[in-house]
């Protein structure tokens, strides 16, 4: 008998394909709007461009101070200007910065968010926020802050770099990981989970050998929403509570902060949470990758792609780790092993150290 469950899904409209950028007026006249914000960074200025031309006047305001971690004066910067201008909609275009940098307009304001993501963020999924004010990272869960539509296109990863590709793959993975011994986990959301898992797996190792291997880039990119996905249906555990702490804190770069932290995080719920290390081991093997451990294999996987497995090496000070550890802890987030700060310390310093993790007991 199935084990009683509550799947409670967020709605949003997906658009998913090659060249799906020019659908970008059409999926506008979809929601009513007519005056749009446009939220990029510096590494999208090719395509805000192009998005610029299509749409002409209905983009009557462009902000391009996306700054990682939505600091609260920058946020407060982008509200002021999408009242100035009447904005009817927020566009968001790029990663995760930008996407997070519209979720705080539409936070205050209430406008809808078309969110187009070039990276494997998958914050474009779901309705939750962050803010960064007086090194301290707060979270929050709001339906005003979850994209109307996302317009997932391949072709914008192109240009996304090899290392940060794998290093923004990791982060989605996180999320899947995650999601499949969070509290909220159903068996639609598990199996989905798994899915991303094994997308990603046998995907990122792809890109990073062959950066413009668009079909590789499109089953990164489908793992990728599969992961913010689960990100916004599931909940989160201790290795989401960590990197918001960390990178809140220390400032740290947020997919390589992820990447190195999630080897770790999972060895330590791996005790715990049987079920979801079997089904990470079998979408791992899924995807060819021989693991038999579900932490050993996401860490074997980072290492193959390149990204970051050591915390030392993204900008964290061993020394640090007694007083993240107390933040980590008071935040006492929901998981399935108790978090202490025994057991925190010795993650945070497992990974400082950055070796393969032992395969779980």
């Amino acid at each position: 008998m199935t084990t009683p469950f509550v799947h409670d899904v967020p709605a949003s409209r997906v658009v998913f394909g090659n060249g799906r950028l020019a659908d970008v007026g059409a999926e506008l006249e979809r929601l009513g709007c007519s005056r749009a914000m446009l939220v990029s960074g510096g590494p999208e200025a090719q395509y805000a461009d192009r998005i610029d031309v299509q749409l002409g006047s209905r983009i009557v305001a462009r902000f391009t101070d996306v700054v990682m971690h939505v600091p609260v004066p920058v946020a407060r910067q982008a509200i002021v200007r999408a009242s100035e201008y009447e904005v009817d909609v927020v566009i968001a275009l790029g990663g995760g910065s930008s996407t997070g940098m519209a979720k705080a307009v539409a936070l205050e304001t209430g406008l809808p968010i078309l969110a187009i993501p070039t990276t494997y963020a998958g914050s474009e999924m779901t309705s939750i926020w962050g803010l960064t004010e007086n090194n301290r990272k707060t979270t929050g869960r709001d339906p005003r802050v979850l994209p109307r539509t996302v317009i997932y296109d391949p072709e914008l990863t192109l240009t996304l770099p090899a290392d940060i590709s794998a290093a923004s793959g990791m982060n989605a993975l996180a999320h899947l990981v995650e999601g499949l011994y969070a509290p909220g986990v159903s068996p639609i959301s598990a199996m989905q989970a798994r899915e991303g898992v094994r997308a990603l797996a046998a995907s990122l190792p792809r890109v990073v050998a062959n950066p413009d291997d668009l079909e590789a880039r499109g089953d990164a990119l489908y793992g990728a929403g599969l992961a913010g996905w689960t990100l916004g249906t599931t909940g989160m555990g201790v290795h989401h509570k960590i990197c918001h702490v960390l990178g809140g804190a220390y400032n740290l770069p947020h997919a390589p902060m992820h990447s190195a932290v999630l080897p770790y995080a999972t060895a330590f719920n791996g005790a715990a949470a049987p079920e979801a290390m079997a089904a990470i081991v079998s979408a791992l093997n899924d995807a060819g990758l021989p693991a038999t451990d579900a932490a050993s294999g996401i860490w074997d996987l980072a290492r193959a792609i390149g990204s970051p497995t050591c915390l030392v090496d993204v900008g964290f000070a061993p020394e640090s780790i007694a007083e993240a550890t107390a933040v980590i802890v008071a935040g006492q987030p929901v998981n399935p092993r108790v978090v202490d700060e025994h057991g925190v310390a010795a993650l945070l310093a497992a990974a400082c150290a950055g070796a393969r993790p032992e395969a779980t007991a």
